[in-house]
């Protein structure tokens, strides 16, 4: 059965152990809390100006949500989820490049001002594009580092930090406790 180990074996993912695993987790987490935090400014920030009033708020608070989702989920080693963000990275970054411009257009007579000046929340938007392309390579090499392999081991024959055990004797010496 999948994800189940034989009696006397532990299932053991050697790919999630490695440092360069770890920290790519990390950067994608990063970077994907970078993108919720400019996306909840931009939001709230041109709120009142957003067409379509508050429904294309409400979608873009969805998506953050998904964001946030994503991460978590990240945080948990689904391999799934990675795939998701880098779908959702390079759909943003296409948001993001198409709607940048129109912000900047604001600063004539006769529109409305947001409660964030709209050169702001153009340069914010403008800032999105870099993090998603970021978000996407990351994740695109994170898919590549196979989080999902699992391997069965004895029990008690990998990494002593990992089970609690104190690592073995390899002095030859016998603990003072046992004279």
């Amino acid at each position: 059965m999948v994800g189940e180990a034989r009696p006397g074996y532990e299932l053991w993912r050697p790919n999630r152990a490695k440092s360069s695993s770890q920290l790519l987790r990390f950067t994608v987490m990063l970077l994907m809390v970078v993108s919720i935090v400019l996306m909840l400014v931009i939001i709230f920030g041109g709120w009142s100006v957003l067409n379509g009033g508050g429904y294309w708020g409400v979608i873009s608070l969805g998506i953050v949500l998904f964001y946030a989702v994503l991460t978590i989920m990240v945080g948990r080693w689904s391999r799934g989820a990675i795939t998701i963000a880098v779908a959702l990275a390079v759909l943003m970054l296409i948001f993001a490049a198409i709607g940048f411009e129109s912000w900047f257009a604001r600063d004539k007579a006769g529109f409305t001002e947001a409660a964030l000046p709209s050169d702001l929340l153009g340069l914010l938007t403008f800032l999105v594009i870099p993090v998603q392309i970021a978000l996407a390579v990351a994740c695109s090499i994170a898919i590549k580092q196979e989080w999902h392999v699992e391997e069965e081991r004895p029990i008690g024959s990998g990494d002593p930090g990992a089970t609690g055990d104190a690592a073995p004797d390899t002095t030859g010496s016998a603990s003072p406790s046992a004279a």
